[in-house]
């Protein structure tokens, strides 16, 4: 079984693309490997986020904000898809990814940007981290092994629109 190495873009990479690295690094089907990096990459993961993460078995020493350029370079791990989270990043110019991976956008709104109380703010998150966790399991159901590349491309666009 083949295993796709996934990059989750967001601009900070402190909420939603630490989530979905989460999410596909512990997903059931075991085809994926997470990873996640951002534009402009913060200082620190956000607790709720991180929270989160750590409840689905995602290891605490995983989960630190880092720059897309380390993902640009030679001697990283070559990635099959790369899909950006929020709507700045989506925008933004990226770099030029080692062996053309598939790409999507599968926005989300920036749960830190929730006011409210703690369940308000929670909330928010786990919503993000539904919608990412609906778009990899269908995708994981999807006969992986007999799609080529413009297909995989293809489908990954196609679960955007949920």
């Amino acid at each position: 079984m083949k295993q796709y190495n996934i990059l989750f873009l967001c601009t900070h990479n402190s909420s939603r693309s630490i989530l979905g690295e989460a999410l596909a690094s512990t997903h059931a089907s075991g085809h994926f490997v997470g990873y996640s990096a951002g534009s402009t990459p913060g200082n620190t993961i956000n607790p709720i986020a991180e929270s989160l993460a750590l409840e689905m078995g995602y290891a605490k020493e995983k989960m630190f904000s880092k720059s897309w350029d380390v993902f640009a370079k030679p001697d990283v791990p070559q990635m099959d898809l790369i899909i950006t989270v929020c709507d700045s990043a989506a925008s933004e110019a990226c770099p030029v990814w080692i062996g053309h991976p598939a790409t999507a956008h599968w926005g989300f709104p920036d749960p830190s940007k929730v006011a409210g109380n703690m369940v308000e703010r929670k909330d928010a998150f786990i919503a993000v981290m539904n919608g990412l966790k609906k778009r990899l399991d269908l995708f994981a159901a999807l006969p992986l092994e007999k799609l080529d590349a413009l297909s995989i491309q293809t489908e990954l666009r196609k679960l955007a629109e949920l």
